[in-house]
C-alpha cells in the first residue's frame, strides 16, 4: 500500500464536490461519510484497513502547486475516468496523452477543480 489516506484542504467543499464525487465514485470509492466541514471516500465495506481520500474545509486554503495523481490500470481506464471528471465539470482540463517528460509510455490526463486544485489520472503501462 503506498499510502493510508490522504488528508486534503479545501476553501469550500460546495465547489469541489461536483467533480470529486462522481469521479472518486467511478473510482470505487463510492461511500461518503459526510459532516458540517467534511467529506471522507471510502471504498465500500471498507474496514479501516484501506487508503482513502478526506476532504477538510477551511475558507484560508488556497490550491498551491501539488498535485493528487490517481493510477488508473489502464489507458481505456484513464480515457473513461477523464471523461467523467470533464463532464463533471474539470477546469485546465488536458486530455489523455503521452507525457513523455514523465516517461516513454506515460499516458496520463491532467484537470483542476474549481478552486484550482490539482489532479492528474495516469498509467505507466505500454498499452
Amino acid at each position: 500500500m503506498l499510502f493510508d489516506h490522504i488528508d486534503m484542504r479545501v476553501g469550500d467543499l460546495a465547489k469541489v464536490r461536483p467533480l470529486l464525487d462522481p469521479l472518486l465514485s467511478a473510482m470505487g470509492y463510492s461511500e461518503f461519510n459526510i459532516d458540517d466541514g467534511s467529506i471522507g471516500y471510502h471504498q465500500p465495506g471498507e474496514d479501516g484497513t484501506r487508503p482513502f481520500l478526506w476532504v477538510i474545509e477551511n475558507t484560508q486554503h488556497a490550491p498551491g502547486l501539488s498535485r493528487i495523481a490517481f493510477a488508473a490500470a489502464t489507458r481505456s481506464d484513464v480515457d473513461r475516468l477523464a471523461s467523467i471528471a470533464q463532464a463533471a465539470g474539470a477546469r485546465a482540463f488536458e486530455a489523455p496523452h503521452i507525457a513523455s517528460e514523465y516517461g516513454p509510455f506515460y499516458y496520463a490526463a491532467f484537470f483542476e477543480d474549481a478552486e484550482g486544485n490539482k489532479y492528474e489520472i495516469c498509467c505507466r503501462k505500454r498499452s
